[in-house]
């Protein structure tokens, strides 16, 4: 299964051009700059438009629209949006955890990274590990870390074969830690310009 990711589009997902040939195409968050809905019902029907046999989703911080949405009615028989949930694909299991600051507020989200279950094959989060494709600068401050420090210890207890995400718009590509692949696919910067990069597929 060769598997596409993608992340951070912030409403440009349509200027992404020459995508590769992928099974499944994964987004993992912030689709969305405003977080309104109008703005996730275009990228939901440019994503379901993509000539992928399978694609699946899920929210991220600016997508606030989202928040108590755990279904999405109307959406293709192969088009996923993950909201700690999963789906199993050709015998691979891809599990979903998005981010919503009312989650991460009130502590609800360090009780759903509890909850992410042990068999995942593909971990798609929004929010990095802590130490992991995570670190950058944030308004002036040099070595700020975007990432979680129990999402890391939940994947290193899991060992997911990949762990998708995006959200730290200073990094971009993957690192092989204790046996998973992690992959950062933040397509735009710090500012919001779409960055010239490859883009990121794994095979499993």
């Amino acid at each position: 299964m060769t598997i596409l990711h993608i992340s951070d589009t912030h409403g440009q997902h349509t200027k992404l051009a020459n995508l590769p040939a992928a099974d499944v195409i994964v987004h993992s968050g912030d689709f969305t700059f405003g977080g309104s809905e109008q703005e996730a019902i275009e990228f939901m029907q440019w994503f379901c438009d993509l000539p992928y046999k399978h694609k699946a989703f899920i929210a991220g911080n600016h997508d606030m629209c989202m928040y108590g949405a755990d279904k999405i009615e109307g959406l293709p028989e192969n088009v996923h949006y993950l909201c700690n949930s999963s789906v199993v694909i050709d015998g691979v299991k891809f599990y979903g955890l998005p981010m919503f600051m009312e989650d991460v507020m009130d502590g609800t989200y360090d009780k759903l990274i509890s909850a992410i279950p042990d068999d995942t094959d593909v971990l798609v989060t929004h929010q990095p590990p802590y130490g992991i494709l995570d670190g950058g600068e944030y308004h002036g401050k040099q070595d700020f870390h975007y990432g979680d420090y129990k999402l890391y210890a939940k994947v290193l207890d899991v060992r997911p074969k990949l762990h998708l995400f995006g959200h730290d718009h200073n990094v971009y590509g993957f690192e092989e830690h204790f046996g998973t692949v992690f992959s950062n696919a933040a397509v735009v910067d710090s500012h919001y310009v779409l960055k010239k990069e490859t883009p990121l597929t794994y095979n499993i």
